[in-house]
């Protein structure tokens, strides 16, 4: 069960405690002006998008490879300006066996501009469903995903 709201990094993300102290380095990857979703084999669970500025928008979303198994935390960065934009973002996940798991945090890093950039969580193999993916990015909750 999720305790509450805390701020890493600027980032707010739900938190279970203080097992949530061990936060674990995400990877950005940019994509350019390819969807990461559109783009991708594995199953997309995603949280709607919130602005984080004017012209950026955010989604937190759960991954599911074909495989059916394995799953990461991801956190989509679509960067509407004519300049570039620096993000942060941050997401945990929760397994109905362990509870809380991990949270990802990838440090702050420019968007380019007209642009999709992703943060990924470690890939990890997870037999129970389902699951559950908060994040946040520059300070703004982006809520949460189940699947």
């Amino acid at each position: 069960m999720l305790a509450g709201i805390s701020a890493v990094a600027g980032v707010s993300v739900a938190t279970a405690g203080p097992a949530a102290a061990a936060d674990r380095a995400g990877v950005w990857r940019a994509y350019g002006n390819t969807n990461p979703i559109d783009s991708s084999s594995s199953r997309w669970y995603c949280a709607g998008t919130k602005s984080i500025a004017s012209d950026v928008g955010a989604q937190v979303c759960g991954i599911k490879a074909p495989s059916g198994i394995a799953i990461q935390t991801a956190v989509i960065v679509r960067n509407n300006r004519s300049s570039s934009y620096a993000v942060e973002a941050a997401a945990d996940l929760t397994t109905p066996d362990t509870g809380f798991v991990a949270r990802w945090v990838c440090s702050r890093s420019a968007v380019a501009r007209d642009s999709w950039s992703v943060c990924f969580g470690e890939t990890r193999e997870q037999h129970l469903f389902p699951v559950e993916v908060r994040g946040g990015a520059n300070g703004v909750n982006l809520g949460l995903v189940t699947f």
